[in-house]
């Protein structure tokens, strides 16, 4: 049984038994819960069903957050990003747009993945619905990728955390942005270990980003958080799969954030007291919401 507690266990175990990590992390959780590949996978394909189905709902011009401070972010960068020439394209637009859609459904209190974090809910739809609905790619592949992703999310909330209010944003959106970077290297074809140089670049890209959610909220900044969070998962994959190594191991990244997680003051984290919560349109836009 895998204990999941570095990523070079998965990739030598992968690199043993000559296969894909999603294929070996199906088999071991099958055997854990002690049920057959096919029920684990539907769970697994009934997450993407429900990561669509956000990211549709986020699309919604109309939709406002609970807060009333957001809304709409995912609509209006789809609609530039279909009728203007966007500086990234118009794919990467769009991938940008589903991932303010999905982080917008989670502000508007409805219902999403956490991948791994509400807070970062929008990077990994926001390129997996990208690759299947604007790429054609297969639906069971990328279902099998969020596999990989999961169990490299695994990895790093045992070695260092996915939860803003022990180690900042980099443990929420860094996370997701990680592991979103394996799930793609692994469905353009690259090994184990890619996945791995992947999920470092991307760690080491959102090294140190604070957690500072104006008024308290998941919204501002997190939304384009999210955004950002999803450029770096599609260029971490990017380079990997152009030949360019981490360098710096995964295990290793791992443990510098969680060193650098811990030596963060408790004002970033997740306690809007530092950052942008504490600026002078932070606190105005907290007394907004709440009253002075």
């Amino acid at each position: 049984m895998l204990k999941y507690e570095s990523i070079e266990e998965l990739v030598m175990q992968a690199e043993k038994k000559n296969v894909k990590i999603s294929e070996l992390v199906i088999e071991d959780q099958a055997l854990a819960m002690e049920k057959d590949e096919l029920e684990i996978y539907e769970k697994m394909e009934l997450a993407f069903q429900v990561m669509m189905e956000s990211v549709k709902t986020g699309l919604d011009k109309n939709l406002k957050s609970t807060s009333g401070l957001t809304g709409g972010e995912g609509y209006l960068m789809n609609e530039y990003a279909k009728e203007k020439e966007s500086l990234c394209g118009e794919f990467m637009g769009k991938a940008i747009a589903r991932s303010l859609a999905a982080a917008g459904c989670n502000a508007s209190m409805g219902r999403i993945v956490a991948a791994p974090t509400a807070g970062s809910c929008g990077i990994l739809p926001g390129c997996l619905v990208s690759l299947y609905e604007d790429k054609g790619y297969d639906e069971k592949a990328i279902v099998m990728s969020m596999f990989t992703a999961s169990a490299f999310g695994m990895v790093i909330a045992k070695k260092a955390s996915i939860a803003g209010a022990q180690g900042g944003c980099q443990a929420e959106c860094g996370s997701a942005a990680a592991m979103a970077a394996a799930a793609l290297v692994e469905l353009r074809g690259g090994s184990p270990r890619q996945c791995a140089d992947a999920l470092a670049i991307a760690i080491s890209s959102q090294m140190g980003l604070v957690c500072d959610p104006v008024a308290g909220l998941v919204e501002i900044p997190c939304i384009k958080r999210n955004a950002s969070g999803l450029m770096i998962a599609f260029s971490s994959a990017d380079m990997v799969l152009a030949g360019i190594d981490a360098k710096i191991p995964a295990d290793e990244c791992l443990d510098a954030m969680k060193e650098v997680g811990d030596a963060l003051p408790l004002s970033l984290k997740e306690t809007a007291a530092g950052g942008l919560a504490a600026t002078p349109t932070g606190r105005k836009l907290r007394d907004k919401v709440f009253g002075e």
